[in-house]
């Protein structure tokens, strides 16, 4: 069964490009490792919510975007195999330290689909 693992990150609207090309430029790797499909999405419509929201889970500051992206993996074993191959990858730390964003607000988590239509 496929495996889901999903972003949420506040990215500076000035940085939109150079988000862009970070991540075509990491998408290979991300195949290599693992990933069948990967989807990054700007943030167009995010409202404000009246307990929790988008913006607030990642901090967003006022000239931020949030941004929501997944990866598809087969299984969850193939995503976990991928992240370790990420965390031992000297070229994910050189990405790492050129992120167009604060990785530190970043929210993510791995999901099981229960309906894909």
């Amino acid at each position: 069964m496929k495996y889901v693992e999903g972003f949420v990150v506040a990215v500076p609207a000035a940085n939109k490009e150079a988000y862009i090309k970070h991540a075509s430029d990491a998408a290979p790797l991300f195949k290599e490792f693992g990933v069948t499909r990967m989807v990054e999405c700007w943030g167009d419509d995010v409202p404000d919510g009246k307990v929790t929201d988008f913006r607030g889970a990642v901090k967003a500051k006022d000239d931020e975007v949030v941004v929501f992206s997944w990866f598809e993996y087969p299984s969850k074993e193939a995503r976990d195999a991928a992240n370790q191959k990420m965390m031992s990858d000297p070229r994910m730390k050189t990405m790492g330290d050129s992120m167009p964003f604060d990785g530190k607000r970043m929210i993510f988590g791995g999901f099981v689909p229960v309906l894909d239509v």
